[in-house]
């Protein structure tokens, strides 16, 4: 799947208080498993026309003409060679972790580390189905704008346990939202920044976010651009704007006719994962559909496969929906568990065509906000669709809350 790189390379630089010793990482897949995911695309069979699959608004998921085209697409144009260069544009690291239960997990992180002696530390979590490919346009940027030297931040970009490069979550317990939050906390704590850092985090990465903030001191404060939750019933919906309660009814919609793959994932997550670990086709359906409806702006097909391919290739469809185990009766609780209240400098950004644009009165309720944005462009996947504008939402709570920590 990859070699090891043995030349420091620029934002490579490993802080020396760090007491992790993570092995540098250059991602390049064997040239057998592409030829394996071609052969399979080739003589995978597709669902015949239906009635379902013919409606162009999607309404019952992804048409056939659509899986058609991206299978086109996949089979010849689509290069994932491409994708492995803009991976390997950035440092990549694998380090060991132990994890609460004693296991020790591989795990993969990107990261662009700086030589400013107050640079100020900052993790990203991805969501599902995403991946810490969603953060390389960010971590571009920051590139082009800064040296090593003169990079104000650290910027860590984890693969969650069972993630894409990471290695799975152990096989004899359960593994859940606070094991993810003390593995995240354990690798920055051990690349050296013990003293304090930031989280931003959407989608399973909001939810990993809470525990993190509540339970581990390092981290200081937590922008998040995700909150799913309940109607609380301290805020009457005459409290919110005309806006406010149209998103609410739209959210409340959405999960009644578009979360049943949540259930499924939550509810009979072994069988989800034999199903789509055994075709890229279906892998493409679930996946793809995700980043079509989920978006304000559709990504383009090229953008899909590069995320679609990383589940195929490190094949790990099965063990990412773990979080949704979870959900029957911990979420959308897991945003207003009052365990996990934050405390500690808090901010919400939110976009408008994110599956439940939360009103901020309801934010309020899971946390001490201190930072609100709301934004006209944009979707679920945030840091993919609008990497400046979440990048400047960083810098500026950074900013504002940094001192106060």
């Amino acid at each position: 799947m990859g070699s090891t790189i043995e030349t420091p390379r620029p934002f490579g630089t490993v802080p020396t208080s760090a007491t992790l010793r993570p092995t540098p990482l250059l991602v390049r897949f064997d040239e057998s498993a592409l030829d394996e995911l071609n052969t399979l695309l080739k003589y995978s069979r597709i669902a015949p026309e239906t009635y379902e699959n013919r409606q162009s608004d999607g309404r019952y998921g992804v048409t056939r003409e659509w899986v058609l085209r991206m299978k086109q697409r996949w089979e010849g144009g689509f290069d994932w060679r491409d994708t492995e260069k803009r991976i390997n544009d950035v440092p990549n690291y694998k380090v060991p972790i132990t994890a609460r239960s004693g296991h020790v997990l591989d795990i993969h992180f990107a990261a662009l580390l700086s030589e400013n002696p107050t640079a100020i530390p900052i993790i990203l979590l991805h969501g599902w189905p995403g991946s810490f490919l969603e953060f390389l346009p960010m971590l571009n940027l920051l590139t082009t704008r800064y040296t090593p030297s003169t990079l104000p931040y650290h910027f860590i970009v984890p693969s969650h346990p069972g993630y894409g490069l990471s290695g799975p979550p152990p096989l004899d317990g359960d593994f859940n939202l606070e094991d993810m939050a003390y593995i995240h906390d354990a690798l920055m704590r051990g690349l050296g920044f013990e003293g304090g850092y930031v989280v931003q985090g959407g989608d399973i990465g909001s939810h990993v976010s809470r525990p993190l903030l509540a339970n581990h001191a390092s981290c200081k404060a937590g922008l998040l651009n995700f909150i799913h939750m309940p109607e609380p019933t301290s805020v009457p919906r005459s409290a919110l704007t005309q806006k406010e309660n149209e998103n609410a009814d739209r959210a409340n919609e959405w999960f009644a006719t578009a979360s049943g793959y949540a259930l499924e994932q939550a509810t009979r997550p072994s069988t989800i994962g034999f199903a789509l670990s055994a075709s890229p086709i279906a892998l493409l359906a679930w996946i793809g559909e995700k980043f079509i409806d989920w978006t304000d702006d559709t990504p383009s097909d090229d953008t899909i496969l590069e995320h679609v391919s990383l589940y195929w290739l490190t094949n790990t469809i099965a063990t990412t929906v773990y979080p949704y185990r979870h959900t029957p009766k911990d979420s959308p609780g897991v945003q207003n568990n009052p365990a996990w209240f934050i405390r500690k400098p808090f901010g919400f950004v939110s976009f408008p065509k994110e599956l439940s644009v939360t009103p901020k009165a309801w934010a309020d309720t899971t946390g001490d906000i201190v930072f609100f944005r709301e934004h006209d462009k944009g979707g679920h996947f945030a840091a993919l669709e609008q990497p400046e504008v979440l990048l400047k939402d960083i810098e500026d709570f950074v900013a504002q809350v940094w001192d106060r920590t």
